[in-house]
């Protein structure tokens, strides 16, 4: 199995033989069976750079110049009283979900109340830090070259993250994008954000239900999963018939205190590595003859 890139230092697998498995049953499947469903915030994007945190597609919204210094104020605070909430191990999904669609909710309605410009989201991202992970040509790229559809599975603001992959010029068309859309009225102001709100534990069957997305890929039944939360390993759950799924987690926080879980629900996890190294290794196995 030729995937130098599995060496690197970042790299964790708790099961070695059975990943190299897959990897080999990925590629004798071939790249018309193949897919990648894979998460954005912090997973596409880089998780940090230069010692600062890098910003997720809410955070750049949130923190951009349309938005007053109160809206700010509040929004800051959703966060210190959600987030704990959605990374605290010791809840279950069951008492997580009601409250993190809270979260979204109320942070929704005070961007609304903004009345933020589709005029100015190009020119949000554009002034923001964003940044995709290193490698993020070449893997947009090669599954672009050989038609491997690449889904998109967002609990961030759709617009600003399609603008981030506009920008960084790596659009292709064979990119899907399921997340959540802001609604514009005929001036270009925000009114609302569409339906079904994504939040970080409900990517899965439910809101795609209605996409059609899964169903004209039904004979891609080889799937490369990308996340870096334990929620997005239902991000393949509506795929009507998988043969083969490898799940590379993106371990970026707090790695002592959750190595356990992300080694036990991820084949792969990668440790602060802020590249695309395996994932366009693994890639490159696949995809050449």
């Amino acid at each position: 199995l030729q995937v130098p890139e599995l060496e690197k230092a970042t790299v964790r697998i708790r099961q070695p033989e059975r990943v190299r498995e897959i990897i080999r049953s990925l590629r004798t499947q071939g790249v018309d069976k193949l897919q990648v469903i894979s998460d954005f915030d912090m997973t596409l994007s880089r998780f940090g750079c230069n010692g600062r945190r890098c910003p997720t597609s809410h955070n750049i919204l949130d923190t951009s110049r349309v938005i007053s210094e109160d809206g700010k104020k509040k929004l800051k605070d959703l966060l210190h009283y959600y987030y704990p909430i959605e990374i605290d191990p010791s809840r279950t999904l069951e008492e997580k979900c009601p409250l993190m669609v809270e979260w979204w909710t109320k942070a929704h309605e005070l961007l609304v109340q903004q009345k933020i410009h589709k005029s100015d989201i190009a020119q949000i991202v554009r002034e923001s830090e964003a940044m995709l992970r290193d490698g993020f040509k070449e893997f947009f790229d090669q599954l672009h070259k050989n038609n491997v559809p690449l889904f998109i599975f967002s609990a961030g603001v759709g617009d600003i993250l399609e603008e981030i992959i506009r920008q960084a010029d790596v659009f292709h068309s064979n990119v899907n994008v399921v997340s959540n859309y802001m609604d514009f009225n005929d001036d270009g102001v925000l009114t609302h954000f569409k339906g079904p709100l994504i939040h970080t534990y409900n990517k899965n069957n439910t809101v795609l239900q209605g996409t059609g997305y899964f169903q004209q890929l039904s004979t891609r039944t080889s799937i490369i999963l990308l996340g870096d939360s334990m929620g997005d390993l239902t991000m393949a759950d509506g795929v009507p018939s998988v043969e083969n799924i490898l799940k590379i987690g993106f371990l970026n926080d707090k790695v002592e205190e959750r190595r356990g879980k992300y080694l036990d629900s991820y084949d792969i996890v990668l440790e602060s590595d802020e590249t695309l190294d395996v994932v366009n290794g693994i890639l490159r196995y696949i995809l050449t003859e």
